[in-house]
């Protein structure tokens, strides 16, 4: 099974063994049809987390958020990952990374830190650094940006207006953007979220 959910492209999330076998659709053999089952819930999570005024920067929330997204296609959706990642952070320090940056998000709000725009691709930067999920991280960190937007009465950042699911040159816009805010330079990340 392993061979045929290889990543299609360098940013994609390999998959252990282990967290392939908690797939639940048995239908799913390729990775472009593990995109699409995952992309289906993605529609159904959104107006679900954007309905009432939560707790965006609340882990609980964000573990809701990530299983209301991957839950009919994994049962460790919204369950941080256990295995190592050539990206993210050690799995074991996911928990404490995660609460640092609710902490910091909530101090930036309250303290003016940073212009709205760059507050959220901030926080939607240091989510993907971390890496949580074992899969779907981009994703949730997107509508969990989205979330923090809305909380702060601002529209959802565009993205390009495209698909960053499967790869293309938008895909690679924004995963050079993230790397570009990975060495501090947050300004392709802030041009390409609004573009």
């Amino acid at each position: 099974m392993s061979d045929l959910l290889d990543p299609a492209d360098d940013a994609a999330t390999p998959l252990t063994d282990e967290e392939q076998q908690d797939l639940i659709p048995s239908w799913i053999t390729l990775r472009a049809e593990l995109n699409e089952a995952e992309q289906a819930n993605i529609p159904e999570a959104t107006p679900w987390a954007l309905s009432r005024r939560r707790d965006v920067l609340g882990e609980w929330f964000l573990q809701a958020l990530h299983r209301r997204m991957f839950g009919r296609v994994w049962r460790w959706a919204g369950r941080y990952r256990q295995s190592a990642r050539s990206i993210g952070i050690d799995a074991c320090r996911i928990p404490v990374a995660l609460h640092q940056l609710l902490d910091d998000a909530r101090f930036w709000i309250e303290n003016d830190t940073w212009p709205l725009d760059e507050l959220a691709a901030r926080f939607h930067h240091r989510l993907v650094l971390i890496d949580p999920f074992p899969n779907g991280n981009g994703r949730h960190a997107r509508l969990a940006t989205d979330c923090l937007l809305h909380r702060l009465d601002r529209p959802r950042f565009s993205r390009g207006r495209t698909s960053l699911v499967h790869a293309g040159s938008t895909r690679q816009h924004y995963i050079d953007s993230l790397r570009a805010a990975d060495r501090r330079d947050l300004a392709p990340l802030l041009e390409f979220v609004r573009s």
